[in-house]
């Protein structure tokens, strides 16, 4: 089922006579459970063309390397079989997304695309509604209940959106019904490029740039699945009491395929739902409630990424604390490189560069300290934005913008007032020992190769 809540027309074009549909790919990298793919492959078999599925491959989006890129290629290679399998060939190009979709469209009747909620993907899909000819059609196909369904302002904290969205949830915990392609096609006959081609087609393309690929995770919906289903299977009853432990595995590991489109929201939640597990409820609050806040914020705050989008309480607290003495201050090469007094924080980091991901609860305490080492509050902000989305494998999306944006204070409460950090929640060491064996978790990281 699509839910006429997830469709929007962002050009008001007619149809036109084309050799075919285009669905313009690029945040749901996935061929299963994609509310946009089977929009499109509906639109071709009701105007009785084929459907061509294209990916836009850009070397500038902001923040991305080549462990982006590696992790990215590898989801797309197994889009591109999927697509195969059903009749629907795949190009991909490596030009600005919005550009590649407008080349394209001169020769279609519709074409469809899926959304994305940071400034640029917002951008790209406006550039390119001013320039197609032939209509242009957005399917939110990566959050349970369409963002403008859950609320029209920006939500405080969780508490306000929550009921906000357990009053639409049912209506959008809905598998979507995969349709039959009518026109298969094997070969569009449109130039491509092979995303099989891994790292070697991203040092061709100069875009081997900045951190490597991680060998902690591989990219794809298949991966994604197996990381699913193991979770439920052995990890699920208990994600409630381990989840902010980093010593323990108890995680799902699903948010860098969350991230990059390579498996549904709607069909993981639907999987843990239909588990029936105590630790569900949990997962759930994490999964739609805590991820749909953070596209909330980002949807209505055009300052999500920077101090100035802060909560005005938020803002003048630090200001007014700005000048007061840092225990320790780091230049943006010593906190990149973890050489800080700080074992802990360390740990964190080299798990982040290593890994490409850090512990959820670590990445509070990792936030808060930079915070605390930096000279002003307006550049540890922008140095915890720069490394959360140059080294997390789901950096540069609204979850690590949220993330980013709770250290500094937003979606919690006004705390007593301290030294640097005025109202703002305070972190130190000693609550980590007081979670967990914080010297273990020291360990297990010393151990990553």
């Amino acid at each position: 089922m699509i839910q006429e809540s997830r469709v929007m027309a962002l050009n008001g074009r007619p149809p036109a006579r084309g050799d075919y549909v285009l669905y313009w790919m690029q945040a749901s990298q996935r061929v299963e459970q994609n509310h946009a793919l089977e929009y499109a492959i509906r639109a071709a078999n009701e105007a009785g063309l084929p459907l061509v599925v294209y990916f836009g491959l850009t070397g500038s989006y902001p923040s991305a390397c080549m462990r982006h890129y590696s992790f990215m290629l590898d989801g797309l290679a197994q889009v591109k079989a999927g697509l195969a399998d059903r009749g629907i060939p795949f190009v991909m190009r490596h030009v600005e997304p919005p550009a590649g979709a407008v080349e394209l469209s001169r020769r279609a009747a519709i074409v469809v695309t899926d959304r994305g909620y940071t400034r640029i993907q917002r951008l790209w899909r406006a550039t390119a509604a001013e320039r197609i000819d032939c209509p242009l059609i957005q399917v939110e196909s990566d959050i349970v209940v369409p963002v403008e369904t859950a609320s029209n302002k920006e939500e405080t904290a969780a508490r306000t959106l929550r009921p906000k969205i357990h009053r639409e949830m049912h209506n959008y915990l809905i598998p979507v019904e995969e349709t039959e392609v009518r026109r298969k096609v094997r070969d569009a006959g449109l130039e491509s490029l092979d995303p099989a081609g891994g790292d070697e087609l991203l040092r061709e393309l100069g875009l081997n740039k900045g951190p490597g690929r991680v060998d902690a995770f591989a990219g794809g919906t298949a991966r994604a699945r197996e990381l699913l289903e193991m979770f439920i299977a052995s990890k699920l009853d208990r994600y409630d009491a381990d989840r902010n432990d980093p010593c323990l595995d108890g995680l799902s590991d699903l948010s860098p395929y969350i991230h990059f489109g390579q498996i549904s929201p709607v069909y993981v939640a639907i999987r843990v739902q239909d588990a029936r597990s105590p630790g569900t409820a949990a997962f759930l609050e994490e999964l739609i409630i805590r991820r749909e806040l953070a596209v909330n914020f980002v949807h209505h705050n055009e300052g999500y990424n920077s101090f100035q989008g802060l909560p005005r309480w938020c803002r003048e607290t630090l200001m007014e604390h700005g000048m007061d003495e840092r225990p320790y201050t780091y230049s943006l090469e010593q906190l990149e490189q973890a050489r800080t007094h700080d074992p802990y924080w360390n740990s964190a980091q080299t798990q982040m560069v290593k890994t490409g991901k850090m512990h959820g609860y670590m990445r509070m305490y990792w936030g808060k300290k930079i915070m605390e080492w930096t000279g002003s509050v307006e550049d540890a902000y922008s140095i915890a934005l720069y490394l959360n989305d140059r080294f997390e494998l789901d950096g540069r999306d609204p979850n690590g913008y949220a993330g980013v944006a709770w250290c500094f204070g937003k979606h919690d409460r006004p705390w007593a007032a301290r030294p640097v950090f005025g109202s703002i929640r305070y972190m130190n060491d000693k609550g980590l020992k007081r979670k967990f064996d914080a010297d273990a978790y020291v360990t297990k990281v010393k151990a990553l190769k």
